[in-house]
């Protein structure tokens, strides 16, 4: 079984830690380093796993994930860089894995000993149930068996694709960003069913299982075709199933789209990737 360090224990670094976990991965195989005292108890403590600092948990881990704020990239880099520049026989064994929005891999690899293999993943915060989705891009020294392996961590805790690095900043406006729009999905039903009448707790009830029935029935007509123009079809299809001419879905709709809610989201993913281009470090 490979051993994993996990650089950062912050929000995704959690998620991913959490989601190895529950996929059955064993705690022993996996180290954290984490640089606040607080927060490394509570790692420690919640998940069972060493935390320790960024040098031993590089040194026996075969797959170091760095997921930390692309304000602290630059220097865990450097320790990252140092640390498996020490280790001895390093052959570009170690497979740098970074989940940071908006650094390149060519970053990594400037900084880097020399030819050690850097992939890039942009997951999303369902992992932290086993439900999320993430995007992988291999850099320059990267195989294609350590991108398979790579895609197998991540596959773990959800689905896995394999996009061109270029297309990292979409992927994180959103599948990164999306969980986020969702919520605020249902915040937004939520409180017009309050006003409709309904006591809270009912209409959250009601639109929590509304949407994820709604997203099952999704999900199972696009695995059951095998046409790929369904991809684009198929939400259009369920929705005009569930819209009778001149009924109570079809005049909610219709507000909608007065709202601007196509042009709404629309822009809400166009900031969001000009957001991570923002973010981006790259060796330049």
């Amino acid at each position: 079984m490979s051993t994993i360090a996990i650089i950062g224990g912050g929000n995704i670094g959690e998620a991913l830690l959490s989601g190895l976990l529950r996929s059955g991965r064993d705690a022993k195989d996996i180290a954290v380093a984490e640089r606040v005292a607080s927060r490394a108890r509570y790692l420690s403590k919640t998940y069972s796993v060493p935390v320790t600092s960024v040098a031993d948990a590089v040194q026996t881990a075969d797959f170091v994930i760095v997921a930390v704020k692309p304000s602290d990239v630059a220097s865990v880099t450097d320790e990252v860089a140092e640390a498996i520049a020490r280790v001895e026989g390093n052959n570009g064994e170690r497979v740098l894995v970074t989940v940071v929005a908006g650094v390149s891999t060519d970053y990594f690899e400037a900084k880097l000993p020399a030819g050690v293999p850097v992939i890039r993943v942009m997951p999303n915060a369902p992992m932290v149930v086993r439900a999320g989705v993430s995007a992988l891009a291999k850099g320059r020294f990267a195989s294609q068996q350590q991108l398979s392996e790579v895609a197998a961590l991540f596959d773990a805790v959800g689905s896995v694709l394999t996009v061109p690095e270029s297309q990292l900043d979409a992927v994180t406006a959103v599948s990164g960003s999306g969980p986020a729009y969702f919520f605020l999905m249902v915040e937004a039903l939520v409180d017009a069913g309050v006003a409709a009448g309904l006591s809270r707790a009912v209409a959250t009830d009601l639109v929590v299982q509304t949407l994820a029935g709604s997203a099952a029935m999704l999900l199972e007509r696009l695995q059951d075709s095998s046409e790929a123009s369904d991809l684009d079809t198929t939400p259009a299809r369920l929705r005009a199933t569930v819209t009778s001419p001149a009924g109570t879905t079809a005049a909610g709709l219709t507000e909608l789209e007065r709202g601007g809610f196509r042009a709404a989201v629309s822009a809400a993913v166009a900031a969001a990737k000009t957001r991570a281009g923002q973010l981006g470090i790259t060796s330049e």
